[in-house]
């Protein structure tokens, strides 16, 4: 689960923790931070849902811009679904909310794919002002087909990523959508989608506003980059994410050999198996059009028993 860490930010705020009953400190106006709700199942006694009770007591909540919810105890035994009833429910209570985060956990607490989530698509549906919206976590994970006319920003950042959620995202109505993020994983952690599953998110024309599309963490990145190399939506990016995935000289091939990538403001391949010639390759056919290129983190497959094993870089 590397390079998976706590969010300081949510929607240009910064992260505040609502600490533990015996924390005293002063507290920062609702709307001045996203507050974050977590509770370590080892080391504190209070549950969730209690840790809850306190915040919406201790802050007004109709004045709450971010919500994060971090570790809901151990997660790998419980899932989110209580969380989601609770916030479901209160939802006339904030009124100002346009940023939620659900699974905000690093890997000393849980890894990635050991988060268990839910059914997330009644969350989106009672905040019809929500413009940001985040996930971790692939495990149990279902969203339904939606309309939003208000989400902006939208991120799945799993180990594995259910190709039913591929498909019920597109099949949804997402008019106001500028960014989207999926974070593919691996089959042996529950990343099933295809190429085939991404078909209606590549057509364009499902999310007219869409400007990034990150596509990353793929164990059939060179598939993604082949079906991406031909997409329709690419022409109205401004920037494309195929990173931390395990992308070769076969999917970099397929990129360049596309559809024209020059009107892009950036390409992030960073964590790849590219060649170094096929590194120099893509960056001299898009850097001296203006394309800001990162192909860091240059990785070399492992060889084992015979075999040559590349790997995402998040994964369990």
């Amino acid at each position: 689960m590397s390079g998976v860490e706590h969010l300081t930010e949510l929607h240009g705020l910064p992260v505040h923790e609502f600490g533990p009953e015996d924390r005293k400190e002063p507290l920062p106006a609702a709307g001045d931070v996203a507050w974050r709700l977590s509770v370590d199942a080892y080391e504190e006694e209070e549950e969730f849902l209690e840790r809850y009770d306190r915040f919406v007591a201790a802050i007004d909540p109709a004045g709450v811009r971010g919500l994060v919810i971090g570790q809901w105890g151990e997660s790998y035994e419980g899932d989110s679904s209580e969380i989601v009833e609770r916030l479901v429910a209160d939802a006339g209570r904030f009124p100002a909310l346009r940023a939620l985060f659900v699974g905000d956990l690093e890997q000393e607490e849980a890894e990635i794919s050991w988060i268990e989530q839910s059914d997330l698509t009644p969350l989106l549906k009672a905040y019809p002002a929500l413009e940001e919206f985040g996930v971790r976590g692939g495990t149990g994970l279902v969203l339904e087909q939606f309309r939003h006319e208000m989400l902006r920003t939208l991120t799945f950042e799993a180990g594995g990523l259910p190709a039913a959620v591929v498909r019920a995202l597109g099949a949804s109505e997402l008019p106001a959508l500028k960014y989207l993020e999926l974070w593919l994983g691996v089959s042996e952690y529950g990343g099933d989608a295809t190429a085939a599953d991404l078909a209606p998110l590549l057509a364009g024309g499902r999310f007219p506003a869409l400007r990034h599309l990150g596509l990353r963490n793929s164990e059939i990145q060179d598939e993604v980059a082949s079906a991406v190399a031909a997409a329709p939506v690419v022409a109205q990016l401004n920037s494309l994410d195929l990173s931390l995935g395990v992308l070769t000289d076969t999917g970099a091939e397929a990129l360049l050999g596309g559809q024209p990538l020059t009107h892009l403001q950036w390409l992030d391949l960073h964590h790849h198996f590219l060649s170094d010639a096929m590194t120099a390759r893509v960056r001299e056919a898009l850097e001296p059009h203006g394309v800001e290129v990162d192909v860091s983190e240059q990785e070399t497959p492992d060889n084992w028993d015979g075999r040559e094993w590349r790997y995402t870089a998040v994964s369990e």
